[in-house]
């Protein structure tokens, strides 16, 4: 990472001004982040933190670690090949395997936009009182109209803050609270698995590694158009989206961690196990305090709301794709996608019965259909005919198949387990 740097500090270096010029290029790491910040990973971390309190976080840590490895893998697509993974899939792979994997992916991006809007739903009935059905209504109106409204930067300026004021608001929370940091240490990076705890790890496993994401990545890399100006300004753009890629993951992986922390030293040190979001508000109001509750469930809201519009994006970027199209918010396609995705996460609001369950099996869901995403994914950037001298090394196909092989048997595991 150091000499990373210091190649993209250099004088004479044709695109750089200076080393704080990196800073720039960060924006499509971020808005990836939204997404394994989501309600989705609240509820999972919350459930995580409160039955089995630090002993999960070993799966955080796992997670992001391949979280970085198959992201940084599928920018490289976007920025070599101009297409994002829906459209190389169409393009590339063959119809009954391309094609079927993206209709898997748009229901994928069903299951994130539902607990994005449950989220958004849930933060407004801890603020207003208001119903989980009217907050929901209320979510994807709001999220509707910025996705309408506004341009890739626009975007991505507003996400970045909306990261920024979550990570502050568990950074706050953390110090009102007692944390065994020898004990955080040591799970962090020591596998354990509770009795009891698979459904718990592939759900945080599940809202971390996310195939929307993935998707999501190649195209906002990809509308760039970095490859239509030589190989000299990819190989550079490729170096800036390494740092983008894991300055965004670590920012992701540390609000995460945070959150299993708080939520081991302030509810399962005191024996209360979260099976509410709204339980862990008013959970936290006696213990740290009327400031405590109301940061949490602004920052809720807030996590809602971003990672609504990344999910909507994602979801116009892979309808638009089987028609080989990029996304454009105003193209048919592309629109089509976002009201699928969105709008029937709302109707199934309606329907659920548990909210917090409802979060949950959807983190779950994204985990079974991940490795279909990324088998596709990996094939792809392994081909030469794909990405020509920019095809994965030998070593590196090697990792991310097996990155993909881990969750398919995890996978696998759960499913024996459950029956």
């Amino acid at each position: 990472m150091i000499n990373l740097i210091k190649e993209l500090a250099r004088k004479d270096h044709p695109h750089v001004l200076g080393a704080l010029d990196i800073f720039r290029y960060i924006g499509p790491g971020l808005l990836v982040t939204v997404g394994f910040i989501d309600p989705g990973n609240w509820a999972t971390n919350f459930a995580a933190g409160s039955t089995y309190g630090y002993a999960l976080l070993w799966v955080v840590t796992l997670s992001t670690i391949m979280l970085i490895a198959l992201q940084h893998n599928v920018a490289h697509l976007g920025i070599v090949t101009g297409l994002c993974l829906s459209e190389a899939a169409v393009k590339y792979a063959p119809r009954w395997v391309g094609r079927p994997i993206i209709i898997s992916a748009i229901l994928a991006s069903v299951s994130t936009s539902l607990a994005e809007i449950l989220g958004g739903a849930i933060a407004l009935q801890m603020l207003f009182g208001m119903s989980i059905p009217t907050g929901a209504i209320l979510t994807t109106a709001a999220v509707l109209i910025m996705l309408f409204t506004n341009s890739y930067k626009k975007m991505e300026r507003a996400i970045i803050g909306f990261v920024s004021m979550i990570g502050l608001s568990f950074i706050y929370e953390l110090f009102l609270v007692h944390v065994d940091w020898g004990a955080v240490a040591v799970h962090a990076v020591v596998p354990s698995i509770p009795h009891g705890s698979l459904l718990v790890i592939m759900s945080v496993l599940g809202a971390v590694v996310m195939p929307h994401n993935l998707f999501l990545h190649s195209e906002i890399v990809q509308s760039r158009e970095i490859n239509l100006e030589g190989d000299e300004r990819i190989r550079h753009m490729l170096k800036y989206e390494l740092f983008d890629t894991l300055f965004s993951m670590i920012v992701g992986w540390a609000i995460n961690s945070a959150m299993v922390i708080l939520a081991a030293a302030t509810f399962f040190e005191h024996g209360k196990q979260v099976e509410e979001l709204s339980e862990a508000q008013a959970m936290l109001q006696p213990l740290l305090g009327n400031n405590a509750a109301n940061i949490f469930a602004i920052a809720l809201l807030l996590a809602g709301l971003s990672s609504t519009i990344t999910s909507g994006m994602a979801a116009g970027s892979i309808f638009s794709g089987l028609f080989g199209e990029s996304y454009n918010a105003k193209d048919t396609h592309s629109i089509v996608g976002i009201i699928l995705s969105l709008g029937l996460a709302l109707l199934m609001v309606f329907v659920i019965s548990n909210p917090f369950q409802g979060l949950l099996y959807s983190q779950m869901f994204l985990s079974i259909q991940l490795p279909f995403t990324v088998f596709l994914q990996v094939s792809l950037t392994s081909s030469r005919r794909v990405m020509g001298k920019y095809a994965n090394s030998h070593w590196n196909t090697i990792v991310l198949y097996g990155i993909a092989a881990l969750v398919t048997v995890l996978n696998i595991w759960l499913l024996v387990e459950s029956v």
